[in-house]
């Protein structure tokens, strides 16, 4: 078994703001094993806020497979931790076994797939441009808004009045206090928002074990990996999976299933990237409440045998993408 890997910078249409920070492009690692006249390739973005670098990324997955020239999915999850490398090196995999036994990704995981509907992402802003930002998404019926501690039931209100046709969700990617929350959910919920994704602090939302919300709330940061079930079931009631923080579609799959037993609902996000990433994402996708698959609809370009994307509509991947 062959690896080549490289780094990608996909730029976005505009800078993309959340509460600790802004990007103006997608930066991105690419896998792609070769073994026996076929390929399987995989994406990641690493988990930036984990510490990881698109470089360590890339070092660890060539060391990995130099030291285990056959890599199989299995020993994989046991080699390296979760994140960017055992994420893109995973996908791989996967997309590799899909080739070279003739089949397709939904043969492997046994799941019948259908079109899934994405969520479109508005990044901070004021409320004046996030509320026109909504009226340009007219075919996107599930509107996600980043939000921070500055405004953010007028930026809400400005959006609600632009578009009461929509759904709204709100990420705050850890920007607020448990107070805050309490002050913030109801006022919200009357707004049309459905659901609050990562309120507080990773590691400080024990608070959240007595509070009862009055609209749905989901660890984003929080939801790592299935070690984190037990903690998070007693504090929220969704859980947003990431294939970077799982470490691939294996961990992934794990984690929406035991999920779904112990009575979480789900959600699939994305760290930005192309429809490489998106592709395996969308395999969990089929079991989730929202799907945030939105990645390549923020950038100026995606890569050839992209995702198709009918407004809000996501068909399956082609084989020649991946799986």
């Amino acid at each position: 078994m062959e690896l080549q890997t490289w780094s990608e910078e996909w730029e976005l249409w505009k800078p993309f703001r959340i509460s600790r920070g802004v990007s103006s492009a997608a930066n991105v690692v690419v896998a792609e094993l070769r073994e026996g006249g076929h390929r399987g390739r995989g994406e990641a973005a690493g988990v930036e806020y984990h510490g990881e670098s698109l470089a360590q990324v890339r070092q660890v997955m060539e060391d990995t497979v130099r030291e285990n020239p056959s890599l199989d999915r299995e020993s994989l999850q046991d080699l390296l931790p979760p994140g960017g490398a055992r994420n893109a090196l995973d996908c791989a995999l996967w997309d590799l076994e899909a080739k070279r036994e003739g089949c397709s990704i939904w043969d492997l995981v046994g799941i019948e797939p259908k079109s899934l509907t994405t969520v479109c992402t508005i990044g901070i802003d004021s409320p004046e441009a996030m509320a026109a930002s909504a009226v340009e998404l007219a075919r996107y019926g599930v509107l996600k808004i980043k939000l921070d501690d500055d405004g953010p039931v007028e930026r809400i209100r400005a959006i609600h009045e632009a578009r009461p046709d929509a759904a709204l969700i709100v990420d705050a990617n850890q920007a607020w206090s448990l107070d805050r929350l309490a002050e913030l959910a109801r006022p919200l919920a009357e707004l049309g928002v459905e659901m609050i994704e990562q309120p507080v602090a990773e590691g400080g939302d024990s608070a959240l074990i007595d509070y009862e919300p009055p609209l749905t709330l989901c660890a984003d940061e929080s939801c790592n990996t299935l070690e984190d079930l037990e903690y998070l079931v007693k504090r929220y009631q969704m859980v947003n999976i990431k294939l970077d923080k799982t470490g691939g579609l294996t961990a992934a799959l794990e984690l929406a299933r035991a999920a779904q037993e112990c009575g979480l609902e789900l959600m699939v996000g994305n760290m930005l990237g192309s429809s490489l990433a998106m592709a395996p994402a969308f395999v969990i996708g089929q079991m989730c409440r929202y799907n945030d698959l939105d990645g390549p609809l923020l950038q100026r370009e995606d890569r050839e045998h992209a995702m198709l994307y009918a407004g809000a509509v996501v068909s399956a991947p082609e084989p020649e993408l991946w799986g």
